[in-house]
């Protein structure tokens, strides 16, 4: 029996014969064809992924969604983040460090 090659996380224009369609837009209208596309609408904005990915995280540190009173925290680590060069590591502590985390009850 022929092995298939191995094409995860490899970059395609169709999967099973039909053709996926990678365009879209960010919440700011910017419109991407594709994920090149995409990777220049996010460097041009990285505050908007940083702003994002924060808050993804916060939810699943806290084991609980992002409240309106979590706001400050996460604008905390959005601003802190350039200084870092956006680096995960520094998002992940501005996380660990920050006041909701921290006061977090634990079950």
């Amino acid at each position: 029996m022929p092995t298939r090659p191995c094409r995860i996380g490899r970059r395609r224009t169709a999967e099973g014969g039909t053709t996926i369609d990678a365009s879209g837009s960010l919440p700011d209208g910017h419109k991407f064809a594709d994920v090149d596309g995409l990777e220049t609408a996010l460097l041009r904005r990285p505050e908007l992924f940083v702003g994002a990915f924060t808050e993804k995280l916060l939810t699943y540190a806290l084991g609980r969604g992002v409240e309106y009173y979590d706001a400050p925290a996460v604008r905390a680590i959005v601003r802190q983040a350039p200084a870092q060069d956006y680096r995960i590591s520094s998002i992940i502590l501005g996380v660990v460090n920050s006041q909701p985390f921290q006061m977090r009850k634990s079950r």
